[in-house]
């Protein structure tokens, strides 16, 4: 058997034998998907492993995560440092070769992986970050942008509809250097895709506008490479390599579903190993194929140095843009509290949709590099970047993106533009719709991006387009995420806090803004960046009781204070734009701001009362919202659902005089006079 076809080989038993013994895994795309792998990294791919994040290089993600293990095969020897060792770990705890590639665990991985579709939409998110930065920097005496994403899919992606949402858009912005290379074994979880799954996915991506090949015969390296040639060719459409292959090839499993999700098990393992002619002991390699790969790793650091010797060149001739360039690559943002201008605003009433637009338009004007765009809805979310282009295949260079009404693939293709590098970030919809794209913020957060979610239209402040639009549970659902933030702004200084956090923290803000005009509120400041600071204290030095809220309610808090005022109750009032950044703070600053001894505390706010219990405790109330609105103006649903400033001093004060009784050891039945 030739060198080439052992070393082929290799990918695929060093994944099968780390599978075996995790007893966990898929083998199934490792055995078929091993001679696309192998053509693309020794043929076509530009990287160095020795330097596995250069900026020149090529980007390859596999978006059919669950094959990791044979991209632990490739690492392992190709060079990337995983050892056999870290092969014998695989999904083992604290190991570099997790059941799922995780970007910032193991050198090569670009992106974070497994939910089917996500990948895919991250590599549109890298190639129009390469579109774009080829267009503003590039010359024409010198390049320093041109590079290639490679994105491995299988037929589980191709189902998802946020790869359908990714394909359109990149077919319509003409994403060239774009190459997707599709394992298609017609083969899933539960058996043939004929079962769900029987259109022409070729066809329909056709449709999309992307460039079609087909490889008849996955072992055939010269028909995988001949189709990667022309599709690199091809510089105004995407292209889709349709590469049919056998899951499980070689082993006794072969063409099975029953390939895909588990160890073959040590019989059919050693059967595999027969059939391909694997004499070699476990994790080990024979020294021809060891060979073979040391000589393709040796000339792999020669593209890196052509790309460093065009960016000396292109230093030299345009240092000013050169210094851009890398002031845009390390992606470190100014800090905007030193920007006098975000945090001056006059004293009107504004809804926070517009305080965002104003607050974007200023930092425009600031970072050049800060792009991003809505699902079409910037008219109505505000957040369209005012005198700037938009981003197309006639206007690379454009800072605004139109998305489309493509909710779930707008969250993942921003991903993929803040892991590629050489931007600031945003993306906006409704708040209602955050559910469809809920997971790439959760991948946002898992690998701490800074991607910044706009979600406006929140609460029953939308009004008369009725509870399928007036978000209830989404602030919840956001809030429940690790390590992402959460920011509801109550005018334009809580919003101008929100941006700062989100562009000088670490991982997914989402900024959540009003319709409607909220009214002035005085006394807010720059220490919204705390997360919860007091707004008004009280007369006394411990208050009688405490009253936070975030955003549009803000405003009813203050007023709640001065009807308790009149009534003899002190209250404290406390705003709360962002749960995260507050329970990051100190316990001694938490305490200050929320002091034990206040038994008496209500919490207000348009939306679910479950996050909100934590600081209440058992004492405590809520003026929540705990059901879905109804189709009505604004103003009226507020009132019926006791957003009042009345009802709020009501529930205080009730909630007040409760406490007292408690600490007094009174029945509850007790009227307020007896206390």
């Amino acid at each position: 058997m030739d060198t080439k076809k052992q070393s082929i080989n290799a990918l695929r038993i060093l994944a099968a034998e780390a599978i075996e013994r995790a007893n966990s895994g898929h083998p199934g795309i490792a055995l078929g998907a091993a001679p696309t792998l192998y053509t693309l990294f020794t043929e076509h791919l530009q990287h160095n492993p020795k330097s596995p994040a250069y900026f020149g290089r090529d980007r390859f993600i596999l978006s059919a995560g669950h094959g990791s293990s044979l991209l632990y095969s490739a690492f392992h020897l190709y060079g990337y440092g995983l050892t056999k060792e870290d092969l014998m770990c695989f999904r083992s705890l604290k190991s570099r070769t997790p059941g799922h590639p995780e970007h910032g665990i193991t050198a090569g991985v670009e992106t974070s992986t497994g939910p089917l579709g996500q990948g895919f939409a991250n590599a549109v998110g890298f190639a129009v970050a390469e579109k774009m930065l080829a267009a503003r920097f590039n010359k024409a005496d010198a390049e320093l942008i041109n590079h290639y994403t490679y994105v491995l899919c299988g037929d589980g992606d191709m189902q998802e509809g946020i790869t359908g949402e990714a394909a359109s858009l990149a077919g319509t912005w003409k994403l060239g250097k774009l190459i997707c290379l599709y394992d298609s074994n017609d083969i899933t979880i539960e058996g043939s895709t004929d079962l769900a799954f029987t259109e022409d996915v070729g066809k329909r991506h056709e449709a999309y506008g992307w460039q079609v090949l087909r490889v008849n015969n996955g072992e055939d390296t010269e028909e995988i490479s001949a189709a990667i040639t022309l599709a690199k060719k091809e510089t105004q459409k995407p292209s889709l390599i349709i590469v049919k292959t056998t899951i499980g090839y070689g082993s006794p499993k072969a063409g099975s579903e029953a390939s895909h999700g588990a160890a073959l098990g040590a019989d059919a393992l050693a059967k595999t190993k027969k059939a391909l002619g694997w004499t070699a002991k476990p994790f080990e390699v024979p020294p021809d194929v060891t060979a073979h790969y040391k000589e393709i790793t040796a000339n792999l650091a020669a593209h890196e140095k052509a790309w460093n010797k065009r960016f000396n060149a292109y230093k030299t001739k345009y240092p000013e843009e050169c210094e851009q360039f890398l002031t845009a690559a390390k992606g470190k943002a100014p800090d905007l509290t030193e920007i006098a201008e975000l945090w001056k605003w006059p004293k009107k009433d504004i809804a926070t949709r517009t305080a965002c637009e104003t607050v974007l338009n200023k930092l425009s004007d600031i970072l050049p590099n800060l792009v991003g765009g809505s699902a079409d809805l910037g008219p109505s979310n505000k957040t369209l970047l005012k005198g700037k282009d938009d981003f197309s295949h006639l206007t690379p260079h454009g800072s605004n993106i139109r998305f489309g009404v493509r909710e779930h693939a707008m969250a993942a293709i921003s991903n993929g533009i803040a892991l590629h590098g050489g931007f600031y970030n945003y993306c906006a919809t409704f708040l209602i719709f955050s559910d469809y794209l809920k997971h790439a913020v959760r991948m946002s957060a898992l690998m701490g991006l800074n991607v910044t979610y706009i979600f406006s239209h929140d609460s029953i402040g939308v009004g008369e387009d009725g509870p399928t639009h007036q978000p209830v549970e989404q602030l919840l659902s956001l809030r429940s995420i690790p390590d992402a933030k959460v920011f509801r702004p109550a005018d334009g200084k809580e919003t101008a806090a929100a941006f700062a956090a989100a562009l000088n923290g670490k991982g997914p803000t989402c900024i959540i803004t009003s319709r409607q005009d909220l009214p002035h509120v005085d006394k807010t400041s720059k220490d919204a960046l705390l997360g919860g600071y007091i707004l008004l204290n009280s007369e006394k030095p411990v208050p009688d009781c405490i009253i936070m809220a975030s955003g549009s309610e803000l405003n009813l808090a203050v007023k709640a204070r001065e009807i308790l005022a009149v009534q003899g109750v002190d209250a404290r009032v406390v705003s709360m734009p962002c749960m995260e950044l507050f329970e990051a703070q100190t316990q001694k600053y938490k305490e200050s701001v929320l002091p034990g001894s206040v038994r008496a505390r209500i919490a207000v706010e348009a939306g679910s009362s479950l996050a909100w219990h934590r600081y209440t405790g058992l004492d405590g109330a809520t003026v929540t919202m705990d059901a879905f609105g109804q189709s009505a103006p604004a103003d009226i649903l507020f009132t019926i659902y006791g957003f009042t400033a009345e009802k709020v001093a009501e529930v205080a004060k009730k909630t007040y005089r409760a406490c007292l009784r408690k600490a007094a050891d009174l029945p509850t039945g007790e009227t307020d006079e007896n206390v």
